[in-house]
Parts: structure tokens; sequence; C-alpha cells
């Protein structure tokens, strides 16, 4: 079940929302637990039982940490019991057919393939589940004694499925008292209407120029032209697709009293691509540098140590990914970049005209967009090959879709820079007071249009 979705939006979402404030406040834990279990088994019920165990190895080692705390080592040794087995089960069900087929070739032996699906949102909440230990263990959060609010914070719907990553010891509190007010319950209605017409009306819309680009380079009829266009688009279907969702998942945490933490800011607005993962997947950026590069040691200890250490992110924000060869490149490839700035280029970034370093950023994250779409590493060289001149510069297919599509791209330019937000923000307060509940309205009218007219919806990323 996804947010934008007839199902959800009409059926699930009403329904858990009705239940939800006419519980009594000390059950509405217990509720969001049983309908965070609901929408998580409502595709595959048999891997609620994953959950189910996650859920209790991490709370009782969340516990044994607290127990022990007075004796260090062995502490550690119990936030890495709860790291290894979380590691397992991420390495499973997402890796181990991975690791089998290249071992396979390499050794010519012959480990079983076992194809099992993969669960749905487990690279989320297995990192979320990891931290909670880490933090119970540092001290910044209290061991959660209550069963039922440590498994609705496992399982909270709004964000089980793609995040934002939240980090236990940002709602511990609020686990065990939040406030519902009809403002916040309005703000995060809100909020839920702009992720859906993200999501719905712009990545679905541009989304099918990216899967025409991408048949064309499998033809064999990708040129020049079209490869930057189709590069462009699938950056625009990306963003718009991940950072609606993250809008609704926010805007649900916010009607039920939660406050996620922001997962983007306007990424493509940056002016280096250390600023482009400043404003990325925030969420993500900041639980590997918290859980993984601090602790391997950060920047300190000379040049070598810190280029290892941002390699190592690097590669593993790369898997975490997918289990796939390009998502090891991609990560190296970013890696490359911010070593650069970092220890070289920062110097000449901080003299070069802003439109300049817009320019640069743009450049270097549509390749590596590139390197992020495409697992089948041959069509991937041949397609970025062809964006650099080895095919014909353009098509009459190409000016079609310019002609198509143009509209819709400069809408889509406009809308990944603050200004049409900041904008919005200066109208009079009874303007803004009058136009904001009619065009969120008008925003579910309309994305609810899109969706019973069209079966294109994918959610890209579900795969994670």
């Amino acid at each position: 079940m996804v947010f934008s979705s007839l199902l959800f939006l009409f059926y699930f979402l009403p329904l858990t929302l009705v239940a939800y404030f006419l519980s009594p406040l000390k059950w509405r834990n217990l509720v969001l637990l049983a309908v965070s279990l609901l929408f998580y088994g409502w595709g595959e019920p048999i891997y609620i039982t994953i959950m189910l165990l996650s859920i209790a190895i991490d709370y009782s080692h969340g516990l044994l940490v607290e127990k022990h705390r007075d004796d260090d080592k062995k502490a550690r040794r119990i936030v890495a019991q709860s790291i290894v087995f979380n590691l397992l089960l991420l390495g499973f069900f997402k890796y181990y057919d991975f690791f089998a087929l290249n071992l396979n070739g390499l050794f010519g032996i012959s480990l079983p393939i076992l194809n099992i699906p993969l669960p749905i949102g487990i690279s989320f909440f297995t990192f979320q589940t990891m931290s909670y230990t880490v933090d119970v263990y540092r001290k910044d959060a209290p061991a959660q004694r209550n069963l039922v609010n440590f498994g609705a914070f496992v399982t909270m719907f709004p964000q089980l499925i793609a995040g934002p990553i939240v980090k236990y010891k940002t709602v511990a509190n609020e686990l065990n008292h939040r406030d519902h007010t009809a403002q916040d319950f309005a703000q995060g209605a809100s909020r839920f209407v702009v992720g859906l017409s993200k999501k719905v009306l712009l990545a679905n819309n541009i989304g099918a120029l990216w899967d025409s680009t991408l048949l064309a380079s499998q033809a064999g009829d990708l040129t020049v032209i079209g490869g930057w266009l189709g590069l462009m688009a699938f950056a625009f279907q990306i963003y718009f697709d991940f950072s609606g969702y993250s809008d609704m998942a926010i805007g649900l945490g916010q009607m039920m009293g939660f406050r996620f933490d922001e997962n983007f800011n306007h990424p493509y607005t940056a002016i280096s691509v250390s600023d482009f993962w400043r404003r990325w997947h925030m969420s993500l950026t900041s639980w590997f540098r918290e859980y993984v590069y601090i602790p391997l040691g950060g920047n300190r200890g000379g040049l070598g140590k810190s280029l290892r250490n941002l390699f190592i992110v690097w590669l593993c924000t790369g898997f975490w990914h997918g289990a796939s060869w390009n998502f090891l490149l991609w990560g190296l490839y970013f890696a490359l970049w911010l070593s650069a700035e970092k220890y070289w280029l920062s110097s000449l970034l901080n003299r070069a005209p802003t439109p300049l370093r817009h320019v640069y950023t743009l450049f270097v994250v549509l390749i590596g967009w590139g390197l992020f779409a495409i697992e089948d590493m041959t069509q991937v060289a041949t397609y970025l090959a062809t964006c650099f001149g080895s095919g014909t510069f353009a098509s009459p297919a190409n000016w079609y879709d310019l002609q198509s599509y143009g509209l819709t791209l400069l809408v889509l330019i406009v809308a990944a820079t603050p200004v049409g937000k900041t904008m919005y923000a200066r109208l009079p307060a009874k303007v803004y007071t009058f136009t904001t509940p009619v065009l969120m309205v008008l925003g579910l009218v309309v994305s609810t249009a899109f969706l019973v007219s069209s079966s294109y919806n994918p959610f890209l990323y579900f795969r994670f």
C-alpha cells in the first residue's frame, strides 16, 4: 500500500484517523502499532514476523544496555549484538543473492540463488532500530520500557516504508507524551497534500519521459540531447517522488503529534556537491555521519584516515541503496567528488561565480543519477557515452519531447526552488488564510483525478 493510492487516501487513512482520535490517549500508541502492522502486512503479511522479531531483539537489547551501562565493555558487547543482528537481517534479505551470484561467477561454485522478495522498507527500519541501542548506550535517550511504545516507534506507518529515517532520540519524548492540536492537524494535512501533489502531479508526469528515454537507449536510438533530457527527467522524478513521500510522511506524523526531521532542502539549488548532500535525503546523510563517519574517527587523524572514513561511508551509502554494482560505483563516484571538494577544489569553488557553481553541481549530480538509475553496467556506460557525444546529436523525437514536456520542465524547475514558497508566504494574512484550504482541496481533487485516470504511479524508493 502506498500513500498515493485511492485505497490509502479514502479507506485506510480516514479509518485510521477515526480509530486513533476516538481512542483514549493511553491507547493511541497501541492503535498506531496495530494499524502500522496492518499497513506493512497488506502486501506481504509473512514479513510482519521479521518486523516483530526486530522489535523484540532491539527492545530487549536496549533494556540490557541500560542495565549494564556501568560495565562499559559488557554494554558495548550488547550494542554490538544488536547491530550484528540488524545487519545480518538486512544482509540476508537484501544482499545474499548479490554475493552468491558474484561468488559463483568468480570461483565457479554453486551457491543457491534464493530469489527472496525484498521486505519493503527493510533498509529504513533496520537503520532506525540500530540507532536505538546506540542512543541508549550514549545516554542520548533512556531505554523504552513499554514494548507497545517501542513497537510503535519501529513500525510507525507514516515513515515506515521510505523514511525519513527517524532516530529514536528525536521521538523518545513524543512516544511517551505528545500533544494533539487542531493547528498541528491542519498543518500536517496541508503538508500531506503538498507531498501528494508533488508525487502525483509532478513526479509521475515527468517519469514518463524518463521511461521513454530508457527505452530509446535500450533500442539504440538514444541521442546526445535525448540522453541529457532523460537525465533531467529522472533527476526531477526521483526528487519530487521521494521528497513528496517525505512531505506526506512528515505531514502524517504531525497530524498524530510527532515531529519528524526534514529530509530535503531544495537540493537542486546547491552550489557544490557537498552542499547538495547537505540538502538531499538529509536523514540518511545525518545517520551515516552520526553512526558511522564520526565513530570511525571522522576527519581526525590526518588526511589518509579522513579519506578512508569518507570512502567507507559512501561505499556503504551506495550499497545501502541496492545490491548492485552500479550503486557501489555511484557511492564511489560521489566519494571522489566530495574528497576533491573537501581537500583540493574548495578554494577554487569559493572564487567561482555562483551561477557557475550551480552548473558544475548539476552536471556532477546528473551524471551521478545516470549511474544510480541504470543497474546494467554495460547499458549505463553506453548511455553516458552517448551523452558525451558518441551518438547522434538530436532527432525529431527530441524536439517533440521538448515541445511536449517544455512547460512541465519549466514548472519543475521553479518548483525545485524556494521561490514559490517564499512568494506564497509573503501574501497578506487574510489572503493566505483563505487560499491555503482552497489550494489543499484543489490539490487533493486534482491528484485524485490523476490517480483515477492513470495506471502509472511508480514509487522509486520502494526497492530500498
